[in-house]
Parts: structure tokens; C-alpha cells; sequence
């Protein structure tokens, strides 16, 4: 491979988040207001996220998406020595959560073109202690989660959807969120999310049990809200606790954030897609396999853009890493495969030849700079280092 001809003056990195004016003044507000934990702004976010996926949800903001889904096997009734399905292919929160709770991740592959949960691995892992199955929607492309629910349905398994990349993403005629089928769904807003907050997390679910046992659950199993009990026009001080929880609350000024990027949401979406469809016109000629789109009439969220690189490609997927950075582009891989990581290797019994797909995608796979904030000019320096690198 030719050396890089030039180092670009201003690197492009491989995700920044797209802050406005706007979401600081809010900040801003919040501060000047007095609330700096748990509030007014996210009871106002809760209510406002719950419309925006389809208004006939619960929403319960937490401090993560880790604790959404911790509290949403909880509040599904998931205990020690029951199994939940996992795809390999996701982030390690995803099967964490499970052991959180004394039961047992049992991880399967996924498809080869979506790298999402594949239905056919999820049937070949059922067995009589499955209570739960995690649908991932891994980069923003909506999973098939009433695909997995038919598959269930009648067994007494919950399906509780991991929607940390998917928001707006729209499946199957609607906005995942909407938790038609499934017990919950759980969003992130990480920094470097669609829809960020900094940090934090929501819950939706069309089940009032789990909604309340999710809000209660989330702040010490106190049975009163934080914004309640701080309020002046009732005794503030008298609560009871129903059970031991966890310390997962949102603050004020994270959930400031969140409510203007909900409101920015598709419009960030949309320039997600512009940046996508670039990447999938200028690269059809390359030695690559390019992301999968979202069905006609769906949407892709676009949270993430991974390429595989091809067997015909003249450089490896670290080699691509390496002359990417070296021309100012940044990447990262998503995901090295659960059964890679040491922990969930060793501890389930894993060998790498049970997941085939996960294997060679592995290999191959790179993602590249895609994000809302992205530039024009940026967006062209990436296609032309591609380009240069997989054409040298």
C-alpha cells in the first residue's frame, strides 16, 4: 500500500456530538430553576418521549441504558438460575444485566446480513428455563422483535428490546419504542448517541406493572417519586421503602439536554441519512460490504456505519484501522463478540466455532465516521481516504 499523501489539517474523529445553543440555554434554565437532581424536567422528558414513540407508552428516564435494562429483567421477573438470550454481537451491558440478577446469558448468533438476532439461533437456544429473550437493534436498523415474540409466544418468556442505537429508528410499521411486542424497550443517551443527554437512559413499556416497579426500583425502592417528596405543598419527608433498589435517577439538567435533542431528533436522523447514503453510492465499487438499509418504508437510525471488508480487499481490517488514522480518520469496531471477551468466554464455556457469523464479521469490520454533526467537507474527506486506502 502508497503512504497516506497527507495528513488532513483538521482530523475527522469517529463520533461527536451534536450540541446546540439551544440544549445549553436549556441547561442553563435548569440550573437557574434549582433543580439539579431529579425533577420537573424529567417528569416533562418522560411524558414528551412517551409521545414522540407513540403516546401510548409508560416512559421511565434512568441514569443509563445499562440500568434501563437491569430494570426492565427485574421488573419482568427474571431471578437466579433463569436464562435469557443474548446476541453476541452487542455490547457487554447487554448480557451484564442479566447476571445482575443471578440468571444466565445464553449467547447465540446472528444474521449474516443485518447482524442482528437471528430467529433461527434463538429457537436452537430455547429451552425450559428461558425466560427472557434481548432483542438488540445493533446500528440503528430495527431487529425483528415480533418475529421473536411469535417465536415465544405462549412460553411465559418476556422480550425486552435493547434499543441503544435505534432512536428514531422505525421497524414493522412503527417507531421501535412503541413495545408493541415486547415487555420494554430501552433507550441510551450516551455522548455519542442519536439523541444524547451526556448520559442516561429510558424505559418504555405498555405494562403499568413493570412502569411502576421500574420507578420505584430506580431510586431505592422508595415508594414516592424524588420530585414528590422535595415538593412544598405535601409532607415531603414521610416515605416508606417496598424494596432494596438501586440508585439509577436521571438529574434535571441531563434530562435539559435530552428534551431539545428529542426535538431534534429526526431532523438529526435525516442528516444521519444524507451522510449514509453518500457512504452507499460513493463505496458500491469497493471491495466492501456495506451496512444493510432499512426496509422500504422503515427507518434507519443510523447510529453506527460498519463496513466489512472483503476477501478481494488489498489491506485487513486492522490494516484499514491503521492507514485510516494515519490520514486523520478515526474508527472503531463494533463489536468484538461476546464470546471473545474473557469474562463470558470462560465463564459460560465458549468456543468461537459456535458463533460462525459473529466469527467472520469480526474479522472484517470497521465503522466509520458517521454522525449529525458531521460537515460536508468532512464527510467528503472520509469517502476520499476510503477511497484511497481500498483502491492503493
Amino acid at each position: 500500500m502508497t503512504p497516506p499523501t497527507r495528513m488532513l489539517a483538521t482530523p475527522v474523529p469517529f463520533a461527536r456530538p451534536d450540541i446546540t445553543e439551544r440544549e445549553i440555554e436549556a441547561v442553563v434554565r435548569t440550573l437557574r430553576g434549582g433543580w439539579v437532581t431529579t425533577g420537573p424536567a424529567v417528569a416533562e422528558f418522560e411524558e414528551e418521549f412517551a409521545a414522540f414513540v407513540g403516546g401510548e407508552v409508560y416512559s421511565v428516564a434512568v441514569s443509563s441504558a445499562t440500568a434501563g435494562l437491569h430494570l426492565a429483567l427485574e421488573a419482568c421477573g427474571i431471578g437466579p438460575g433463569d436464562e435469557v438470550i443474548v446476541p453476541t454481537w452487542t455490547f457487554t451491558a447487554t448480557a451484564e444485566v442479566v447476571r445482575y440478577l443471578g440468571a444466565v446469558p445464553v449467547l447465540v448468533d446472528v444474521d449474516p446480513l443485518t447482524l442482528n438476532l437471528d430467529l433461527a439461533a434463538v429457537e436452537g437456544a430455547l429451552s425450559p428455563r428461558t425466560r427472557a429473550v434481548v432483542v438488540v437493534h445493533f446500528g440503528g436498523l430495527a431487529a425483528d422483535t415480533a418475529g421473536v415474540a411469535d417465536l415465544v409466544r405462549g412460553r411465559g418468556i418476556r422480550v425486552v428490546e435493547d434499543a441503544a442505537h435505534a432512536l428514531p429508528t422505525h421497524g414493522h410499521g412503527e417507531l421501535v419504542g412503541a413495545a408493541r411486542h415486547s415487555d420494554a424497550a430501552v433507550f441510551s443517551f450516551y455522548a455519542t448517541k442519536p439523541v444524547t443527554a451526556g448520559e442516561g437512559g429510558m424505559l418504555t413499556t405498555r405494562d403499568p406493572a413493570i412502569a411502576e416497579r421500574a420507578r420505584v426500583m430506580r431510586l431505592h425502592g422508595i415508594d414516592r417519586d424524588a420530585f414528590d417528596r422535595y415538593r412544598t405543598d405535601v409532607a415531603g419527608w414521610e416515605y416508606d421503602v417496598v424494596a432494596p433498589g438501586f440508585k439509577y435517577n436521571l438529574p434535571d439538567p441531563a434530562a435539559a439536554i435530552g428534551r431539545v435533542q428529542l426535538a431534534r431528533a429526526h431532523a438529526m436522523r435525516d442528516r444521519r441519512q444524507r451522510v449514509a447514503d453518500w457512504y452507499l453510492r460513493e463505496w458500491a465499487d469497493l471491495p466492501l460490504e456495506l451496512p444493510a438499509p432499512a426496509e422500504v418504508g422503515d427507518l434507519h437510525a443510523w447510529h453506527l456505519f460498519p463496513v466489512r471488508l472483503n476477501e478481494t480487499a488489498a489491506v485487513d481490517r486492522d490494516g484499514f484501522i491503521d492507514a485510516l488514522a494515519a490520514r486523520g480518520v478515526g474508527t472503531s469496531v463494533h463489536f468484538i463478540p461476546l464470546h471473545r471477551l474473557t469474562y463470558w468466554r470462560t465463564s459460560l464455556g465458549l468456543a468461537v466455532a459456535q458463533f460462525p457469523v459473529a466469527e467472520d464479521a469480526f474479522s472484517r469490520v470497521v465503522s466509520v465516521p458517521l454522525y449529525s454533526a458531521m460537515s460536508d467537507v468532512e464527510v467528503e474527506r472520509v469517502d476520499s481516504v476510503v477511497r484511497e486506502v481500498m483502491t492503493s
